[in-house]
């Protein structure tokens, strides 16, 4: 039988019938429109890594600066609301039914979530080249490197990449891209599970998959932490680290690279190789790093003087206080304060927990003071890294690879609908600086200095 089949309509079936309605949507706009503008381009913009530049479109969600981030026009809380609980005790939702939601646009039933649970079940095998790959791997690289190399030696499974060579139809390529994100998902909990425990735990531990057990809980179980909540904090943290627009680096990687039409196994690995980097998927880390160097200096329970001057401290030592700010946001970010609530019911009383609840009070505070901070408010960072301590998962080298494993459902459902809308090569124009120079010397003003 189909994958999937579980007596409803998959969703595969339902996005035949609603991709051919986004593509007439999106040829419209473009026949109709495609000649207006809708923003201009500084030099500022050229010098400073496109930022802000509205150059993409993401059906899967955006990101707004008071809001937070949204998917399909939900934003997080009703997202976290209105997920189906599909295990029975569970008080979140799935990462499945996120995924069901990015891709389809509209929120699963729980029959929706129970059947997609089901098929990634049915899909979730490794090949063992791919295990001997990652058990031959030396325990000092990196578990992202490792994450990279064992996600792009995957694309010999790739329907997409056999379905091109036989001469697929453009307007069938969404099919086998979903196919390979379909698979690949389902793989990424057992991959991710093996690097963990291949690096950490001499390579002891699970490998095989448990029909009793949702993604999440087999993720959990395969890193040999099956307890109830910790699953629970999984769920929470899958949804919430899903997807964030595709502007963002690891977005943009697996974007780019598809535009060339790789296949969904190298365009998630080229992803990770952008989350990889200590601007984008290391954050966490580098606040649980400050946070456990407050601890060390001022104790579990400092005063909020003491607080303030290590904050300080920070500052007049030329350095940042990670966690807090954010590129586009200009309030607490609705993922810390959701993570925030989470640690609330289950492990208030943590000192980790207790320390980062306060800096979100007192922070702010000292950066208001200073003048010069956009948004001194906390990020997703701030928090997460306290709660994975909680629950014995204090690998700090490994903590990007859940961010990875996440991240997986938004730049794969993205990647779905780029071949569905068949969205051209990216290919933007690069200048000199001569160049540079020459325009804004033809369009400066004649009092100021030329370049």
């Amino acid at each position: 039988r189909p994958y999937g089949d579980c007596g409803g309509e998959s969703l595969k079936s339902k996005l035949e019938k609603k991709i051919p309605e986004e593509r007439d949507r999106f040829l419209g706009i473009k026949c109709l429109h495609g000649n207006k503008t809708i923003g201009q381009i500084s030099v500022n913009s050229v010098l400073g890594g496109m930022r802000g530049l509205p150059l993409l479109v993401c059906l899967t969600s955006n990101l707004d600066p008071v809001k937070g981030i949204s998917y399909r026009g939900l934003d997080l809380r009703e997202v976290c609301t209105k997920l189906p609980r599909v295990k029975e005790g569970t008080q979140e939702g799935t990462p499945e039914g996120v995924f069901y939601l990015l891709s389809m646009g509209s929120m699963p039933t729980k029959e929706d979530a129970e059947a997609l649970s089901a098929e990634w079940l049915e899909r979730g095998k490794v090949p063992s080249y791919c295990l001997q790959m990652m058990d031959a791997m030396d325990k000092r690289v990196h578990p992202m490197a490792q994450l990279c190399a064992a996600t792009a030696c995957l694309n010999l499974q790739s329907k997409f990449v056999e379905a091109y060579s036989k001469g697929a139809k453009r307007t069938d390529y969404w099919k086998y891209a979903y196919e390979d994100s379909m698979d690949l998902c389902a793989m990424l909990p057992t991959v991710a599970a093996v690097i963990y425990n291949n690096v950490f735990k001499e390579g002891k531990g699970e490998r095989e998959l448990s029909d009793e057990e949702d993604w999440s809980g087999n993720y959990c179980r395969l890193l040999g932490l099956p307890d109830k909540d910790f699953v629970d904090l999984m769920r929470l943290y899958l949804i919430l680290h899903a997807d964030h627009e595709s502007g963002n680096v690891s977005a943009h990687a697996s974007h780019l690279v598809g535009s060339a039409l790789s296949d969904p196994y190298l365009c998630f690995s080229a992803s990770m190789c952008g989350l990889a980097g200590p601007l984008h998927g290391l954050a966490n880390q580098e606040v649980l790093i400050w946070i456990t160097k407050m601890r060390e200096a001022i104790g579990d329970e400092p005063s909020d003087d003491d607080i303030k001057k290590f904050i300080n401290d920070t500052l007049k030592g030329g350095q940042v206080v990670p966690g807090y700010g954010h590129a586009v946001l200009r309030e607490t970010d609705p993922r810390f304060t959701l993570q925030n609530e989470f640690a609330m019911k289950h492990c208030k009383d943590d000192p980790g927990v207790k320390l980062v609840t306060r800096l979100w009070k007192i922070a702010p505070e000292v950066l208001k003071a200073l003048g010069k901070v956009s948004n001194p408010f906390p990020n997703v960072d701030a928090h997460s890294g306290v709660l994975l301590q909680h629950y014995n998962l204090k690998e700090m080298n490994y903590y990007t690879v859940l961010f990875g494993v996440s991240r997986a459902l938004g730049v794969l459902s993205q990647l779905i609908w780029a071949r569905a809308l068949g969205y051209p090569i990216e290919r933007p124009k690069s200048i000199s600086s001569s160049e540079l120079c020459q325009f804004i010397n033809k369009a400066g003003d004649k009092d100021k200095k030329k370049c």
